[in-house]
């Protein structure tokens, strides 16, 4: 029984009070459940004191099974009968249209983040901010541990030239805020063009050193590479070097079924990687010898290191990415 109230906890404890004589719109995935991992969706759908008319899904829609940059479609919920608005839509959407928000009074936001700029939903939410103040329509947070703790600040902060939805607010890499305070933030310093009226249902009990693992919340997968509460470590440790090896062999382990876990080719001499990288002495993290048959090319075995980690508050994410990097010139003599 996890002491911490999430902010759909803390909204069905005022009785849904602030979304009173309001027609809502709710922006969600599978991972916004309250602390007992009853959906959102379904906890609004069944108050009577909550007039849920519409439903928004970001990248990976509003179930959590589509892949990475694939477009999902409008569609009408089967379970509740409400219309299903895709913000990574064809075309391509990327934030609510007129059409969509002239029917909701309140767009509700309750996603469950990684704490890593370039996952796109804090993208997503600030683009909606920017729409719904367009509209006239409120914009509500509700709040959500960020996952790598609220104490957690690696990585430069973003050159406005490289803005995507993958990098969208002037903000390191790894940003330490919670959804809710980084959407006052994107509003306090006029990074978008209209400020909606905000309101954030603040979490009880959360501190900022928790990582995940101290929550005692249950991981609900984000998206289908984020599949347990340790993930989004990994996603911050290999991300990078997996963008910067695409094409070359490097495995990071998606679609081997340990996504972000490791790094591995057919050429790497796992013994000596992880000899290496142990020998520099990380904190909080250890290097595992690893070989495996690849799930996604017949009759290719990979070898490489495995990343564990010991301590999830002292372990350098970002550094990782570079260590291994290092490591693989040092140790296979490879650019």
């Amino acid at each position: 029984r996890p002491a911490i109230k999430l902010g759909i906890d803390v909204l069905a404890d005022q009785q849904f009070a602030p979304l009173a004589n309001k027609r809502i719109g709710l922006l969600t995935h599978p991972a916004g459940v309250n602390r007992f991992g009853v959906p959102s969706v379904r906890i609004l759908k069944q108050s009577k004191a909550v007039n849920l008319v519409a439903l928004f899904g970001p990248e990976h829609g509003i179930y959590g099974n589509e892949k990475a940059n694939t477009p999902v479609d409008n569609a009408i919920d089967s379970k509740t009968g409400l219309p299903i608005y895709s913000l990574y839509g064809p075309g391509p959407v990327r934030k609510p249209t007129p059409e969509m928000l002239k029917k909701i009074d309140c767009l509700v936001y309750d996603i469950q983040d990684t704490g890593a700029r370039s996952y796109t939903f804090i993208s997503t939410m600030g683009l909606c901010m920017e729409e719904c103040g367009k509209a006239g329509v409120e914009f509500v947070v509700l709040d959500r541990p960020n996952p790598l703790g609220g104490k957690r600040i690696e990585g430069l902060i973003l050159n406005p030239r490289f803005k995507s939805l993958v990098g969208q607010w002037q903000i390191p890499y790894v940003y330490g805020m919670t959804a809710g305070e980084l959407a006052y933030m994107i509003s306090s310093e006029g990074w978008i063009s209209h400020r909606p009226k905000i309101s954030i249902i603040k979490m009880k009990n959360w501190t900022r050193s928790m990582t995940w693992r101290s929550t005692g919340l249950k991981w609900v997968p984000t998206s289908p590479n984020i599949p347990h509460g340790d993930s989004p470590l990994h996603y911050v440790s290999t991300g990078v070097l997996g963008e910067l090896g695409a094409g070359s062999g490097l495995s990071i382990g998606i679609g081997e079924g340990m996504p972000f876990e490791c790094v591995a080719s057919t050429w790497m001499d796992p013994t000596g990687m992880a000899r290496h990288l142990n020998a520099r002495r990380l904190p909080g993290v250890r290097f595992e010898p690893l070989r495996f048959k690849s799930r996604r090319v017949k009759n290719r075995t990979y070898s490489g290191v495995r990343i564990k980690f010991t301590n999830t508050s002292t372990a350098p994410l970002m550094a990782i990415n570079y260590h291994i990097l290092d490591a693989v010139r040092a140790v296979a003599k490879r650019d």
